[in-house]
């Protein structure tokens, strides 16, 4: 199974950055049913994806020092810097229809204080992975609950660069989980890893269920979701399991 470099994840994030896929010239156009089931979680979505990610850098910092390896907070950096591009055209999205951005939601603000205190990398990469997992069900769904163009765009773009940040980030979880040598510690980082996946999907789906529901994806067709991504993402840390990377390219 390949693990790519540091430096790989340097050259991606540096030529996605060079990327324009969004047409800004289009006229956003939303109808008012559509504007009352994706609002509140648009704008919500937006103000996550703004962090300045200076915990995470910090985290990514301290690891990469005790592994030796300089490139690793330079490609955080870089991943960090896509996800604010996701907040920046987010947030011109609700600028050009006309609605305010939030300066404060309690899902963000609960995330933003666990990880204030989180200093642990392996921590870290099991968050963002579920939390990305989460994203490509939301934004798959934000593009499919209404018929603006403009918005397609931006759920297209992000979902590009999503399907990349998981692959990056399921790399590091696997190397984090290899440098444990007790079996038993393997067995119960990979139910930790589990239970949190599970509760944290749970989660996102109910602080956004009108979006997911107006989209087309109901708590069920989520969880099953969620739990094939688990599977990819968590359940191929397991002795013997065959996940082929491509597939995580198709989720």
């Amino acid at each position: 199974m390949t693990t790519h470099t540091s430096e790989y994840w340097v050259d991606h994030f540096s030529r996605s950055a060079t990327q324009q896929r969004v047409d800004w010239n289009l006229v956003p156009a939303i109808t008012a049913e559509e504007r009352r089931n994706v609002l509140r979680s648009l704008q919500a979505w937006q103000l996550g994806e703004t962090s300045d990610g200076a915990h995470l850098l910090r985290a990514a910092t301290r690891y990469a020092e005790d592994i030796g390896d300089p490139e690793y907070p330079h490609a955080v950096r870089l991943f960090i810097a896509e996800e604010q591009k996701h907040g920046r055209h987010l947030g011109r999205y609700l600028d050009a229809i006309g609605e305010p951005r939030l300066t404060a939601d309690w899902g963000d603000t609960l995330f933003r204080r666990v990880r204030y205190f989180n200093t642990s990398m392996e921590l870290w990469t099991i968050a963002v992975i579920t939390v990305e997992s989460a994203a490509q069900i939301f934004y798959r769904a934000l593009r499919d609950a209404t018929g603006c163009e403009l918005l397609t765009q931006i759920c297209t773009d992000i979902l590009i660069d999503e399907a990349a940040h998981i692959v990056f980030q399921s790399e590091r979880l696997r190397i984090i989980f290899q440098q444990r040598k007790d079996p038993a510690a393997r067995r119960l980082a990979y139910h930790a890893y589990s239970v949190f996946f599970r509760a944290t999907g749970l989660l996102v789906w109910l602080a956004h269920r009108r979006l997911f529901r107006a989209g087309g994806v109901p708590l069920r067709t989520y969880l099953r979701a969620m739990n094939r991504k688990r599977r990819l993402l968590v359940g191929r840390l397991l002795p013997g399991a065959m996940w082929a990377e491509k597939s995580l390219l198709r989720r």
